[in-house]
Parts: C-alpha cells; sequence; structure tokens
C-alpha cells in the first residue's frame, strides 16, 4: 500500500498561492479607479487590521521587548521590501493585465531560490534548478507580448 505523506507547509503553501490570485484579481478590479498607492494604503491598513484581529483572539501578543534587535531589523526590512513590492505590484496593475502582471511578480520565486542559495547557503538539487529554469522560461512566455 502506498502511503501518501504531506509536508506541514504544503497546504499554507498552497492556501497562500489561492489567496495571492484572488489578491491580483481583486486588486486589479479595485485600483481601476483610484491611485495605486491608495489603493497599497488601504490594503495595507486591511491587513493590519485582520492581523491584528487574529493576534487579539488566539492571544498571540507577546511583549515588544522579548523581540531581539536583529528580528527587529530584518522583520523591518522586510516589511519595506513588502511595501516596495505591494506599491510597485498595485502600479504594474493598474498598467497591465492581471493574467500578465501576476506571473511576473511570481519572479520572486526564482529570486528567492537564488538568493536562499547564495545568501543563506540552501543548497538546491539539481531538479529544483530545473524547477528556477522552467518557472523563468514560463514567465518570459507569460509576458511576452
Amino acid at each position: 500500500m502506498f502511503e501518501i505523506t504531506v509536508a506541514p507547509w504544503l497546504p499554507w503553501a498552497l492556501l497562500s498561492a489561492a489567496f495571492a490570485a484572488l489578491t491580483a484579481i481583486f486588486a486589479k478590479i479595485g485600483v481601476e479607479d483610484i491611485n495605486s498607492d491608495l489603493a497599497t494604503f488601504i490594503r495595507t491598513v486591511v491587513i493590519l487590521a485582520v492581523v491584528a484581529a487574529i493576534l487579539a483572539a488566539r492571544k498571540s501578543f507577546q511583549p515588544l521587548d522579548s523581540i531581539t534587535g536583529r528580528s527587529w531589523l530584518f522583520l523591518g526590512l522586510s516589511g519595506f521590501a513588502t511595501g516596495a513590492s505591494w506599491l510597485c505590484y498595485f502600479r504594474a496593475l493598474q498598467l497591465g493585465e492581471a493574467s500578465r502582471v501576476a506571473p511576473v511578480d511570481k519572479l520572486s520565486v526564482v529570486l528567492v531560490a537564488l538568493l536562499g542559495a547564495v545568501l543563506l547557503g540552501e543548497t538546491l538539487a539539481l531538479h529544483t534548478w530545473a524547477g528556477v529554469l522552467l518557472i523563468t522560461g514560463g514567465v518570459i512566455l507569460v509576458a511576452w507580448n
């Protein structure tokens, strides 16, 4: 009998992909008649409220002084990168088709693999590198006019 094991992160990653797809469609519709930066701000306020409600409901807040300086630094840098990404993404959605913008945005998968290998010392198997190349090729095909 075959036993199928699912990595504990996989369902969450699949849900993330599904919500990211909805994000692109909803954002494309929402950004039609307003400034893309304002749209990003509205989205950010909603995210802040939702995450704060989840933290409150789960009683997951922790004292701020329990967070290390290193965590503050890198979470802060991540926040800046997220904000920049969202501003660029909403502007791209305002100017382009969601079916082309979202796949190009997913070049982040390729960049994470490369940066993970270079900066974090992660080892990528040959089939992983093949996947990175296929993703890159797929993005080029989708974005090609």
